[in-house]
């Protein structure tokens, strides 16, 4: 799909949504006095992708200098200094060789030798690494970098997979020929049918003809520590239909059914929380049990920790960043805080 193709379908659907009417429909909408037609500014906001042809991408210019800067100020945290670090996501640099450059296409990934494949290993498209940065990071505060230290940071990610050297800057304007320079640029094919509906399938598989499974279950693979992460599917699908979500969480009601810590499975999925937290082990940030264990004998310990969900924070776990959690108010804040304190949390 074109990037005009890609505006116009956000315009109807954003005009749709707000609108609650079926497009050509003629009709008022179903709700009167209930939504109205994106406006051009709306569209804007949502119409940032970048083309694999660069078409979308703003004019600017950031060097691998600054791109330094900021990477250590806001990204090193959670991906290394050297975009090496395997603590929070996958290693952002390594494994390709100057080889690779020269041919497009890495040998490791390739040939699986590598335990990990790393970013650098799997891009095809430069476009992709600027579109996702842009848009996406720092991961605690997504869409804050400009278009310029977008670029910056560009450049200094493929600095450190030595695809650049350290005087370089990254524009607009030498951005394709920096594409012709990527380890992996040639390692997407177009010979397989999910590229063209005429093209050659890449799997085989024989339709099951006789002694059919008569009974096919199907079980969630979220880990139970995660169901609850995004709330109460259940309580999230629209009120219209046969298809309803799974109950994954505390219902709204459910504090006042089962006492006081009876609403915290559903406070931790609106603060996102198992995310990062395990109740017994460390994910990202530490273990609930462990968090007991530092501070219940603290001095007015559930008023700090409350002040540390709400506001977030970094250093005394580690250099992985806490959000602040924005969307609890300070009495689920203070809750949390007591089931956490209680030690070994049900």
């Amino acid at each position: 799909m074109c990037r005009s193709d890609v505006a116009a379908a956000v315009a109807l659907a954003l005009a749709c949504t707000l609108s609650h009417a079926g497009p050509g429909t003629g009709k008022a909408p179903t709700w009167p006095g209930i939504g109205r037609p994106a406006t051009p500014a709306e569209i804007r906001a949502w119409d940032i992708d970048v083309r694999p042809d660069f078409k979308g991408l703003p004019r600017g210019q950031g060097s691998v200098a600054r791109g330094q800067d900021i990477w250590e100020s806001k990204c090193a945290s959670c991906h290394g200094v050297f975009g090496e670090s395997n603590e929070v996501f996958t290693p952002i640099v390594g494994g390709t060789t100057r080889k690779d450059v020269q041919t497009g296409r890495v040998e490791a990934l390739a040939k699986g030798t590598e335990a990990q494949r790393t970013t650098m290993m799997k891009l095809s498209t430069l476009s992709t690494l600027w579109d996702y940065i842009h848009r996406a990071m720092p991961w605690n505060n997504p869409r804050t970098l400009g278009v310029d230290d977008t670029y910056a940071v560009t450049a200094y990610i493929l600095n450190l997979a030595e695809i650049l050297p350290g005087d370089f800057v990254l524009s607009d304007r030498n951005i394709r020929e920096v594409q012709a320079l990527l380890p992996n640029r040639d390692g997407k094919s177009p010979r397989h049918g999910l590229w063209l509906p005429t093209g050659k399938p890449d799997v085989r598989n024989v339709a099951c003809m006789r002694n059919c499974a008569p009974d096919v279950k199907i079980a969630s693979s979220l880990p139970d520590h995660a169901r609850g992460s995004h709330g109460n599917l259940a309580d999230q699908d629209r009120n219209r239909g046969g298809l309803r979500g799974q109950v994954t969480a505390a219902s709204a009601t459910a504090a006042a059914r089962g006492g006081e810590f009876a609403a915290v499975k559903e406070l931790t999925g609106k603060a996102a929380c198992l995310g990062c937290h395990g109740v017994d082990r460390k994910i990202v940030g530490p273990g609930f049990n462990q968090v007991s264990e530092k501070y219940r004998a603290k001095d007015n310990a559930e008023a700090y920790l409350a002040g540390k969900i709400k506001a977030g924070g970094q250093g005394i776990w580690g250099q992985v960043p806490m959000p602040p959690s924005v969307t609890i108010s300070d009495a689920d804040a203070a809750l949390l805080a007591r089931w956490i304190l209680k030690g070994t949390p049900e």
